[in-house]
């Protein structure tokens, strides 16, 4: 046993505690440590689908966005569009606007265009239950994005496929940076929204990581509407540093968003850019997220999503429902991007869009 484990052991005795849990804190920080080296690799080889049906000609699509303002969903609709113009098809995209209401409309908007297909961007089966019924009634496919926690078809939903990461992989890979960036003791705030199943589901999956970090805490779980991130995060911002001063390390949230509106008040209460409270996102890799961790300013690291590659792989999907194929099956792996790998995977474009070719690899698929 090294010196180093012995005085760990005479801590340990001297503070009431095992040595056993000494041993097991370190090495659930090595853990930590590894998967986090692991996820910030390039991702440069396509591991997508090599076979699917051959371009069905003339659809036309309606992007029905949860809100333009998010950056992910923004860039997933640029990703369908760039895609869907590949292909040779039609894409029309309604604004949801942020609200229940906002996306019940644009989804009852959609369906009086009586479009080929229907793309859920961003937000839950649950919420829009009658109007994805009525899609179903009208022999309309829906593929959604980030609708719901598990990639994949929801026949109960009427969905043919739901397009994402694995929810459980990015939180957790988003929370191990926490708990490797601090030496297993980080103190965490993690902010979501209840309005969405996929972002409860992300929230309590970051919470359940940080427990299982003995040095850790879990100082704050913070429900805030992100529709209204812009008017309510710098005043929460200042009132969780009122109440817990420097043993706020880290913030966790499940999507950057939130991030956009804490930086004013971090700089008011003298914070450094790259000091505590360090935040990380489980989603989704905006623009500004990338220009924050680039710059060092009051953000340490996103988890991703490949938004432009999902919109084709959108399209893909879309285009196996309409010639009565199984969805591709395809769940792209989880990248974490901090200062360190930024400039990779499409850094420079401030998103992360993957160098593995999936733009020539769909062409080939669909014979284009």
């Amino acid at each position: 046993m090294t010196t180093i484990r012995w005085r760990l052991k005479l801590l340990a005795l001297a503070a009431g505690l095992s040595f056993g849990s000494i041993a097991a804190a370190d090495d659930f920080l090595a853990a930590a440590k590894q998967k986090v080296a692991s996820a910030t690799q390039p991702k440069s080889q396509w591991d997508g689908p090599t076979t699917g049906p051959k371009a069905v000609a003339g659809k036309t699509l309606v992007f029905v966005a949860a809100d333009m303002k998010n950056g992910g969903i923004l860039g997933v609709s640029k990703g369908v569009e760039e895609g869907g113009k590949a292909i040779g098809w039609t894409v029309r995209v309604i604004d949801g606007q942020g609200s229940v209401s906002g996306r019940t409309a644009a989804l009852n908007q959609a369906l009086a265009l009586k479009p080929a297909g229907i793309v859920v961007g961003g937000f839950d089966t649950t919420e829009q239950k009658v109007a994805f019924e009525n899609a179903t009634k009208s022999g309309i496919p829906l593929v959604g994005w980030h609708s719901g926690e598990k990639p994949g078809p929801n026949a109960a939903a009427g969905l043919f496929a739901n397009v994402t990461t694995t929810a459980d992989d990015v939180s957790e890979a988003a929370a191990l940076w926490a708990v490797a960036d601090s030496g297993g003791k980080a103190g965490v705030v993690i902010f979501t929204d209840s309005q969405y199943a996929i972002a409860v589901y992300k929230a309590k999956a970051m919470e359940a990581v940080i427990k299982k970090c003995g040095g850790c805490t879990v100082l704050s779980y913070e429900d805030s509407p992100i529709a209204e991130s812009s008017t309510r995060m710098p005043q929460l911002t200042t009132s969780l540093l009122q109440r817990f001063g420097d043993k706020w390390t880290h913030s966790l949230a499940i999507n950057d968003l939130y991030f956009d509106f804490m930086g004013s008040s971090l700089q008011a209460a003298g914070k450094k850019g790259d000091g505590a409270p360090k935040a990380v996102s489980a989603g989704d890799g905006s623009e500004a997220a990338y220009q924050r961790i680039r710059s060092k300013r009051h953000q340490a690291g996103t988890v991703p999503e490949p938004l432009n590659m999902q919109g084709w792989q959108i399209v893909d999907e879309m285009n196996r429902a309409f010639a009565k194929q199984p969805w591709s099956g395809y769940v792209p792996k989880v990248h974490l991007v901090t200062v360190a790998n930024v400039g990779q995977d499409g850094g420079p474009k401030n998103l992360f869009d993957p160098d593995n070719g999936y733009r020539e690899r769909y062409k080939a698929l669909w014979g284009k």
